[in-house]
């Protein structure tokens, strides 16, 4: 199983890979830059479409520690103008780890504790209890997250409450992701944030 990981600098245009052993199990920790970093949550953009919304998940991922996972196909390239703009001067901040797959990414990490962002989901997001180090998944911004994931995951499906108008579908995905990440990160005390 192989995968990018990126530590993107955008001051000397670098990205600096490491590729995962195809030797590694789902569960253990990464034998690349990553190993020892602790993040506060882990924020999984699957399949995300539009490079703006992505670059200012990144900008807030950046800000608050937060390791960002993209889960491939990716409606941008990486080195989209858009998504840099968005980011501003924060890439450098930003670890990101590219998934090719929403199964590959759920096997690497089987057994974590994973919260599943939907408007199909029951549970508010403030009611449920965060724990350090826990997943974030957000679906893409014209279909969200697949139905059978939430349905299989219903004790961690969580929705943000929005009004009844059926012609409204959902928050922005940048926003959705502040919204629940706040509140995650206020549960754990804000770590490391002044």
């Amino acid at each position: 199983m192989k995968k990018e990981k990126f530590r993107h600098n955008m001051a000397s245009e670098r990205i600096y890979e490491a590729e995962m052993s195809d030797v590694r199990t789902a569960g253990e920790e990464p034998a690349d830059v990553y190993v020892g970093k602790d993040y506060p949550f882990h924020i999984v953009l699957v399949e995300p479409e539009i490079p703006a919304n992505t670059g200012n998940i990144s900008r807030t991922c950046a800000l608050t520690g937060c390791m960002l996972h993209l889960v491939k196909p990716l409606g941008f390239s990486i080195d989209d103008r858009m998504l840099k703009r968005a980011g501003l001067d924060y890439w450098d901040h930003l670890d990101i780890e590219i998934h090719e797959s929403l199964d590959e990414f759920m096997e690497e990490y089987a057994g974590r504790k994973m919260f599943f962002a939907s408007t199909h989901a029951v549970k508010n997001y403030a009611s449920v209890n965060y724990e350090p180090g826990s997943f974030i998944l957000f679906g893409k911004e014209t279909a969200g997250l697949p139905r059978e994931l939430i349905t299989s995951n219903a004790e961690t499906a969580i929705r943000i409450p929005m009004g009844d108008d059926p012609d409204l579908r959902s928050l922005n995905l940048s926003n959705s992701v502040a919204i629940v990440l706040y509140e995650a990160l206020r549960q754990t005390g804000f770590p490391k944030l002044v």
